[in-house]
């Protein structure tokens, strides 16, 4: 078979592929703590599931609207407008089987061949993937941790040329866990506005926040035509395998993402639509609960890498990942995630993962419990004390 040739420009999350050996090892016997995959180990709240099982009574079960239904993209935007202070409408927004798709369509939409796209690095592998796929050029924008992993807007603005047409961001950040301040977010948009570069904003996290306060860039003035704002709720209610994302836009952009969608997959899911609303109407207690759950478990991780041999970890500003720099083991951090998983039990990942600017970190996850989570750093605390 000859595959086409923009296929050997795609990527992947080697998330999954760590999560397949991960699962390989455990069929043969062996004991394996999950901190690799961005998952919470939460159950989906009852009322959610109790809404999608009365549409799909109801009659929610057949196609929909391309770009959603209309009463779910209604409490979308209104959702926005509470949560960021912006003026969306349901026009503006288009609801997506999961977020990953608004990535591929914006881009798709938006980016041609020769162009580039200002991608944060480390970052979110598929950014870069879809980027180059479409025939675009990736640019990485540093994050470092002297800056704890926030973009540098000076750094950006030499970053943009005249091929420039997207510049993503993703706050609270994967996989760092850093927050980009209200400071941030203005230069940002400036440089974005100077030059009439579309903002892609990445804010799934945007619930899980544990020090400072969330911004998101389409709260700047002027930037709310410029700014595809990506939301979703695998995160903030334990919904990942649902598939339930949108993002808010310009209009007759939203015209051209929805039609995207008529291409691809027709539409979105009815009943999880309906699963969606309820989920902002409903009652808040359990992911408020899971939230703070992430943020203990948050504490106890960093604290728990900082007492490794060879390690420093600054505490994240939101998400639920932990970014250690392990330069001073001596060992390649690619090498070391290998050895984690291969010798201690431990699924973790390379921060190379998530480009070259993550060289010398690995990235856990701590949507694990906190015993499981003592229990991995004992394990990583024996291999690095070996090495």
């Amino acid at each position: 078979m000859k595959l086409a040739e923009r296929m050997s420009r795609l990527g992947t999350e080697t998330a999954f592929e760590v999560l397949a050996r991960a699962g390989e090892l455990e069929a043969e016997g062996r004991d394996i703590i999950h901190l690799e995959i961005g998952q919470p180990d939460f159950q989906t709240p009852e009322y959610i599931i109790e809404a999608a099982h009365q549409a799909m009574k109801d009659g929610y079960t057949g196609y929909g609207p391309s770009a959603g239904l209309p009463e779910a993209r209604e409490r979308f935007a209104a959702y926005l407008n509470e949560t960021r202070g912006t003026n969306y409408d349901a026009s503006q927004i288009v609801i997506t089987p999961g977020a990953k798709p608004i990535l591929f369509f914006a881009i798709l939409a938006l980016v041609d061949e020769g162009d580039e796209v200002i991608v944060p690095n480390p970052g979110f592998p598929i950014y870069e993937s879809v980027t180059e796929f479409v025939g675009a050029t990736a640019v990485p924008a540093p994050l470092r941790e002297k800056r704890e992993f926030r973009l540098d807007p000076d750094e950006l603005g030499s970053l943009v040329s005249d091929k420039t047409k997207m510049i993503i961001i993703n706050s609270p950040h994967n996989p760092t866990g850093s927050m980009l301040t209200m400071d941030d977010l203005e230069a940002i948009a400036e440089v974005a506005m100077a030059n009439d570069i579309m903002v892609l904003s990445d804010e799934p996290y945007s619930k899980m926040v544990y020090d400072g306060e969330f911004h998101s860039i389409a709260e700047v003035d002027g930037m709310q035509d410029l700014t595809i704002l990506l939301e979703g709720f695998s995160k903030t209610y334990a919904m990942t395998g649902w598939r339930l994302g949108y993002a808010a836009m310009e209009p007759e952009l939203a015209g051209q993402i929805a039609k995207l969608q008529t291409n691809s997959n027709s539409c979105t899911a009815s009943f999880t639509q309906i699963a969606g609303i309820a989920a902002y109407d409903g009652p808040q207690d359990e992911s408020e609960a899971m939230m703070d759950a992430f943020e203990e478990r948050r504490d106890v991780m960093v604290a728990g890498l900082n007492e490794l041999p060879g390690v420093s970890c600054l505490s994240p500003a939101g998400a639920f990942y932990v970014f250690p720099n392990v330069t001073a083991t001596g060992v390649d951090s690619r090498e070391l995630a290998s050895r984690c998983l291969e010798e201690a039990g431990v699924a973790v990942l390379s921060g190379t993962a998530f480009g070259e600017y993550g060289d010398g970190y690995l990235r856990l996850s701590s949507a694990n419990n906190i015993e499981n989570i003592n229990e991995a750093l004992d394990r990583m605390n024996d291999l690095f004390s070996s090495l």
